[in-house]
């Protein structure tokens, strides 16, 4: 029914007229026979179905006064010779809205995402979708929305249960879902967390969609980091913050902290990373949980960028502490955290971490050492891979072996399928490629990378000066 409502309004559109008011439940007196639809509905719905008007109940001709029995579903002005893929009802429905000139609720917000998503199947797995503005809004959108009712503010266990089992599928997926289309889902699950939040519940319940409410927020800046959009990243991590406060969760409140600062480690200001990764650090105190590992990396991957660009020793010095302390604490982890890609800390993720850490450093035998245990580590994370991919080619390029670099460079980038290709993969290819380029000049085959590099279809819109 509501893919017909849907269908419905497209056809309206098209011909330029203005946005019907029909939705599920007129279309439901519709068939029940409870109301009759008027001669321009009636043209509409025969239009939708391919029927004559007798075949759904109602006498006459259509005002068209043509027939409407055409091969292929109309849709947008557009008929499709053949069926699209098919699609699950129950997850990409768009909801109509009770009345069509306001959003109240966020209705309109996942109609975005589920245009979106569909826009996606549509076009196959490897599909590349821009972060267009209005995603960009509807997820914005959706963000304030929980942000209005974490300040302001029954749902069942077993809904709970299912919302909590989702949170955690989409950190399994994390590393091989293009991230438009995990956008799109975790988002339209955030959004109905928020609606249960926005009604009074049980202490215990409130508690569990807080914890959910900071979880999938925190995701959604994860994922808005591979995007390259500072703002909209450090948006969702101040909502994730504000529903973890409402825990008392330290673990979580960590947890959060130590995730934001990816934040300014890949798109701002090391030191602005630091000081995060501190504040994670003495957030998780002596609680054994993810942050207490992952803290101390973010901190010696920040030190490393600053050893980098000064060459301090004492900063090396630091780093390796942190990545000792980071060891000690991976220890203490439990085996379901130690599983856990996003809201855990992995040892495949430790050990790409450490490697990226020397790297930078400039520790190139032991880096490239660890980094290929990380490599072997990962199944299927195409994500992770192909920054190692690159740290490994900084660690060729290092060793003066500039043909070896972009060698490598090449192949990473060539086993990112487009959907992939987000701006902080691109980003570090570029880097990469200024590296060789300042190191060993314009070698043979250096145009090329920057040609495929240029020819990449953009999954973002520009990222911030940072």
């Amino acid at each position: 029914m509501a893919d017909v409502v849907e269908q419905v309004r497209a056809l309206f559109e098209r011909d330029g007229k203005p946005m019907p008011g029909i939705g599920e439940t007129l279309l439901s007196a519709y068939e029940s026979g409870l109301k009759r639809p008027g001669p321009e509905y009636l043209h509409y719905l025969c239009s939708v179905y391919r029927v004559e008007p007798a075949a759904l109940g109602f006498e006459g001709p259509c005002i068209c006064g043509h027939g409407h029995r055409m091969p292929g579903v109309v849709r947008g002005g557009q008929q499709d010779a053949e069926p699209g893929p098919p699609i699950d009802p129950r997850e990409l429905w768009i909801k109509p809205l009770s009345d069509p000139s306001t959003t109240d609720g966020g209705e309109e917000d996942e109609n975005v995402l589920r245009r979106t998503l569909l826009q996606i199947m549509a076009g196959g797995a490897g599909a590349a979708v821009p972060l267009t503005a209005p995603v960009l809004g509807a997820a914005d959108g959706i963000r304030r929305r929980m942000d209005d009712t974490l300040v302001s503010s029954t749902v069942s266990p077993a809904m709970l249960d299912h919302w909590e089992e989702a949170a955690t599928s989409f950190g399994k997926q994390y590393m091989n879902t293009p991230p438009m289309r995990q956008l799109c889902d975790v988002l339209l699950e955030f959004s109905q967390v928020r609606q249960a939040l926005d009604r009074h519940q049980p202490i215990d319940l409130q508690e569990r969609l807080c914890i959910l409410a900071a979880r999938l927020s925190g995701l959604a800046g994860i994922i808005m980091i591979d995007f390259g959009d500072q703002r909209m990243s450090r948006s969702f991590f101040r909502t994730a913050r504000l529903a973890a406060d409402e825990t008392g969760d330290r673990a979580l409140r960590a947890w959060v902290t130590a995730r934001e600062a990816l934040v300014p480690l890949f798109l701002g200001d090391p030191r602005d990373a630091l000081t995060l990764a501190k504040k994670s650090r003495d957030l998780a105190g002596q609680t054994p949980c993810a942050a207490k590992a992952m803290a101390p990396v973010v901190e010696a991957r920040a030190l490393s960028m600053l050893a980098n660009a000064g060459g301090k020793k004492d900063v090396v010095d630091q780093a390796k502490r942190a990545l000792s302390r980071a060891r000690a604490a991976f220890a203490q982890m439990t085996p379901a955290q130690q599983e856990d890609t996003v809201f855990g800390y992995t040892e495949r993720q430790l050990y790409f971490h450490q490697g990226d850490t020397l790297a930078r450093l400039g520790q190139t035998i032991e880096a490239d050492l660890i980094l290929e245990q990380a490599l072997e580590k990962y199944e299927g994370d195409l994500l992770d891979q192909t920054l190692i991919r690159f740290d490994r080619a900084h660690c060729r390029l290092l060793e003066g072996d500039g043909d070896e670099a972009l060698r490598l460079g090449m192949e990473a980038v060539r086993q990112v399928g487009e959907g992939f290709r987000t701006d902080i993969i691109l980003r570090r290819a570029n880097e990469l490629v200024r590296a060789i380029h300042a190191r060993c000049g314009d070698i043979a085959g250096l145009q090329t990378f920057r040609d495929v590099l240029a020819s990449s279809p953009p999954t973002t819109p520009a990222a911030e000066p940072v």
